[in-house]
């Protein structure tokens, strides 16, 4: 008889223990071990956060350790005839054989009523799983998953997401933690209540009577940057500032030649200039320009019956002498003409702000809808779906992604639910409704390449890469140079040639769900379909986990920074665009800006969506998939660069008197979990 040693480690998430029975068989090359339990009810086995160890006999020695078997069986209450549901979250066996060698086998997965077979942690392409019960492990595991994880339509022109329609439909290892359910419900249910909004939500179509009035739902406020947008919103130089280091910093580009439906004149703007023309400042890279063009067409919302306003602005912006950027000229909409005049500093103060605080209402909207659910949460998840449908628990780059995958498929699902629709959080407080949304999103997905998702080509296309206190790019390039070096290792270390990333069947099969499945209805993006180079795989790997984490992190935490002082960043207007100048009154102002209800929505989703989350997994925590010590040397090596990033970011912060942390790694979580 032989005896082995094996260690059983429990997750620590609540209810992760469990009171079924389990059974544990070991299966090596030379046979397999006694069935034996290692858990039963009423026992103080498998308990959260614990660590049991069992022995388990054998006839004769195994040899190697293929598979560590798990029966996990629901138990049947006493007098009853009902089997009661008790997911046990298993994250990894340890198998010591008589002669002290170690296998480890990685699970990190909720089981109940099921059986399953444990791969040992060492990464295996398929090439490298020659023998036939292998092969037939991963055939098996892929059939599975490609059951229970299916691809469904949306709506026509966006990406596919997971088939489920409620959160019951979802599997369990896709689901928020019982904690982070609680926590999600609680901050929805009590927004409200926490910003002490509760008395004037139900205000509707009610206008506050000055722009002070918005005090009466700031003065719960906790952010030193949104009481800094309260005393400086109204200043061009906080204006411009935003479209760097703001919620939305990624549409800003050079202005090389101004567009034909822009018609500024240099008579128009040489105030804003010292010594120098129009044509000169742009030769010498000092005008940049914003334009929403996206939102030009897009059906606006009605809300309780009130008609709501959609501008499509284009603002010119001058890098001054302060190395400040400002607006110089504003047109609210695409088409010139003498009903859409060009706004300038030099106009009426009101008509000055007015004209800005459109734009600030445009940058929201795309912001929210197009930078944020559009460009991380929608597009994220083909990325997820295919990974779990094509790649096996074995595959290096199944390992290596899996960490990105977390809670993405139920936050996207109860966005569809509930954030984005005709009754949606989004569609009672925004100028755009259901409607326009889907139209907004399935322009966007067909307009989306693949240099607009990776960050350096992004930046030089906008031409900003030179661009000065642009936090976003700074930090934003040092994230993405870490995460390329880590996967270029990890790649390099699985292949050892292009050939090898070509000939891979799972690999191959990934990329082609991602692109002719996830983003069928996508034409012409670049994209790739296929990988022939490592390189390539490399740099597909990196925009991924960047988009999954860096990306959804400096579009998302910044939310409540710089709308909860709602006249900065308006979710909806309510008056048209003023057509003519030298007409606005404060009156016509405070009209326009949100009603008193729609204030108080806004303040109470941004609030929900940028909270700190409970159970967070930073960028680079990752949990023991591989157990390669020469991985788990490279994960470390990523490790300790995010750590001097984050102090190179805590230096420079330390002379600011706005702190930019969107992209400080310890602020970034591995996935888009909110």
């Amino acid at each position: 008889m032989v005896t082995y040693k094996v260690t059983f480690r429990t997750g620590t998430a609540e209810y992760a223990g469990t009171d079924s029975s389990v059974y544990c068989t070991l299966i090596g090359e030379e046979g397999e071990s006694l069935k034996t339990s290692v858990g039963e009810w009423l026992q103080l086995d498998l308990e959260q956060g614990s660590v049991d160890r069992y022995e388990i006999s054998s006839d004769q020695d195994l040899g190697t350790i293929w598979f560590v078997q798990l029966e996990v069986t629901r138990f049947l209450l006493p007098d009853s005839w009902f089997l009661i549901q008790d997911y046990w979250y298993c994250c990894s066996v340890t198998v010591e054989t008589p002669s002290g060698k170690t296998f480890y086998f990685p699970c990190y997965k909720w089981l109940d009523n099921c059986t399953i077979r444990l791969r040992e942690g060492t990464a295996q392409r398929v090439c490298d799983d020659q023998l036939p019960i292998f092969q037939s492990h991963r055939q098996d595991e892929l059939r599975e998953r490609q059951q229970l994880y299916r691809w469904k339509v949306f709506h026509p022109n966006m990406p596919r997401c997971i088939d489920a329609e409620s959160l019951d439909d979802l599997p369990m290892d896709l689901r928020f933690s019982s904690e982070k359910e609680r926590n999600f419900k609680y901050s929805v249910a009590k927004a409200l209540q926490v910003q002490q909004l509760k008395k004037f939500v139900n205000k509707f179509g009610q206008s506050w009577t000055t722009v002070e009035d918005f005090d009466h739902i700031f003065w719960k406020v906790n952010s030193s940057i949104a009481a800094f947008a309260r005393q400086h919103w109204k200043e061009d130089w906080f204006f411009g500032y935003q479209f760097l280091n703001g919620f939305n910093p990624v549409l800003i580009q050079k202005c090389e030649k101004i567009p034909a439906n822009f018609p500024v004149t240099n008579a128009m703007v040489k105030k804003s200039f010292r010594n120098a023309k129009l044509e000169q400042e742009m030769k010498n890279g000092n005008i940049f320009i914003v334009n929403y063009k996206v939102l030009d067409g897009i059906p606006a919302n009605v809300i309780n019956g009130v008609q709501q306003y959609v501008a499509a602005p284009i603002c010119l912006l001058y890098l001054n002498k302060e190395n400040h950027i400002v607006p110089i000229a504003i047109q609210l909409n695409q088409t010139p003409g003498k009903d859409n005049p060009i706004f300038l500093p030099s106009d009426a103060d009101l008509d000055w702000l007015l004209a800005k605080m459109w734009v600030r209402n445009a940058d929201i909207l795309h912001f929210e809808l197009v930078s944020h659910l559009l460009k991380t949460h929608i597009i994220a998840e083909p990325f997820c779906v295919a990974t779990i449908r094509q790649l096996p628990s074995m595959h290096p780059i199944y390992k290596l992604l899996i960490p990105h995958v977390r809670y993405t498929m139920q936050i996207n699902l109860q966005s569809r639910l509930s954030l984005i629709g005709r009754d949606g959080a989004f569609s009672k407080a925004f100028s755009i409704g259901a409607e326009g949304q889907l139209v907004l999103f399935s322009n966007e997905f067909q307009a989306m390449t693949y240099q607009s998702l990776c960050l350096p080509e992004n930046l030089e296309n906008r031409g900003v890469k030179e661009l000065k206190d642009y936090y976003y790019k700074d930090d934003g390039l040092l994230i993405w140079s870490a995460i390329h070096k880590f996967v270029t290792k990890i790649v390099m270390f699985y292949y050892d040639n292009d050939q090898q990333v070509t000939d891979d069947p799972e690999l191959q099969a990934w990329i082609k769900d991602v692109t002719e499945v996830g983003f069928q209805d996508l034409k012409n993006s670049g994209i790739p379909t296929s990988f022939c180079k490592r390189m390539e795989l490399c740099k597909f790997l990196t925009m991924m986990i960047f988009t999954c984490s860096a990306q959804h992190a400096v579009v998302n935490s910044g939310q409540y920074d710089w709308s909860a002082w709602v006249p900065n960043s308006p979710s909806s207007m309510r008056k048209p665009p003023p057509k003519a100048k030298g007409m606005v009154i404060m009156e016509h102002v405070m009209e326009s800006l949100p009603d008193i209800a729609q204030s108080c929505s806004q303040m109470a989703l941004s609030w929900v969506l940028t909270r700190s989350q409970p159970g967070m997994k930073k960028l680079g925590d990752y949990e023991e998939y591989f157990s390669e010590k020469a991985v788990k040397d490279i994960i470390k090596e990523f490790q300790e660069e995010l750590k001097t990033i984050d102090r190179k970011i805590q230096e420079r912060n330390e002379s600011l008197d706005l702190k930019y942390e969107y992209l400080r790694p310890v602020n970034i979580e591995n996935s888009i979990t909110i």
